[in-house]
């Protein structure tokens, strides 16, 4: 993933979506482009054409903060799209950083959770937690985690691969109801994570994969759409306890390779009986009961 053309996909992409009259610009006469012109780009952001198409062409690396803010405010970027420009950039104009971050994602994936994160996901058992790697590698999980969401993928590792999941896995078209939103979040999540590890290899032979198996995922990762899933609402069907919807939070874990903390809560009575359920298939079993039964196969 060449942080430098991706740049210039990005602003090719956010470009492209911005019709004349969103930018206050007259709309008359046939056009080309659905969106907007280089030119008009250029003006608006106040520097020249021949600099932006240097940029989208990925020769221009050293731009201001003026002229970013001005490219992020012309092309109306949110939030997170505005981190993702801001990431794309520095990535390809800072060379030692991209030397030393080669190789960068396989210590993410392969060092172990420490101790006290482990502590935390049992502690927090009446709701579903995990730590997750930037290639969305389930890295450790609680058991009504491990029940919620499904066994291990064996081609990662043994671990469960979030983004392998919902767009591999047919069982997770059953799992989420609203699948397409699912699908646009998850591909969203891998594009804001490649750029900020644009030479993370196992994120890069993740992306490939997908891409090569799944046409969805392929369509939705040539979009350039980022998002950054740090809280919302995902709906579930389970087989087990059928349709409810659960609240999540996501927590960056700052020294932990750029790990996070996902936990899901219920909002409602609903959510809150489900849960329930889904807790007393991973209680221990009673004395005499075959452990085999306490986790009713759901368990890792």
């Amino acid at each position: 993933m060449n942080p430098a053309s991706e740049l210039g996909s990005f602003l090719m992409s956010r470009r492209a979506r911005v019709t004349p009259t969103a930018a206050g610009l007259p709309a008359f006469g046939r056009r080309r482009v659905a969106g907007l012109r280089r030119e008009e780009v250029a003006e608006l952001a106040g520097v020249s054409a021949v600099y932006y198409t240097r940029l989208e062409q990925g020769r221009a690396h050293n731009p201001s903060d003026a002229v970013l803010d001005a490219l992020a405010r012309v092309l109306r970027l949110d939030a997170t799209e505005r981190v993702h420009l801001y990431d794309l950039l520095h990535r390809a104009r800072d060379r030692s950083t991209a030397a030393s971050a080669a190789g960068a994602g396989e210590p993410a994936a392969g060092v172990p959770v420490r101790d006290g994160l482990r502590r935390l996901l049992t502690a927090v058992g009446a709701v579903p937690a995990y730590v997750l790697s930037p290639a969305m590698d389930v890295l450790d999980a609680n058991d009504l985690a491990h029940v919620l969401v499904g066994a291990p993928d064996p081609a990662s590792g043994g671990r469960l691969n979030l983004a392998r999941h919902v767009f591999l896995d047919p069982a997770a078209r059953e799992l989420y109801p609203r699948w397409e939103d699912v699908a646009r979040q998850t591909a969203g999540f891998l594009r804001f994570s490649a750029g900020r590890r644009p030479h993370d290899a196992r994120l890069a032979r993740l992306v490939a994969e997908l891409c090569r198996h799944s046409p969805e995922f392929r369509s939705l990762w040539a979009t350039q759409e980022v998002r950054e899933k740090s809280y919302g609402t995902k709906s579930f069907r389970h087989p087990v306890v059928g349709g409810f919807d659960l609240t999540y939070e996501t927590l960056a874990l700052p020294g932990d390779e750029c790990r996070s903390l996902a936990v899901f809560t219920a909002p409602d009575a609903r959510a809150d009986a489900a849960l329930r359920l889904l807790g007393s298939w991973t209680a221990p079993a009673p004395t005499g009961t075959p452990a085999d039964n306490a986790h009713h196969g759901f368990g890792w």
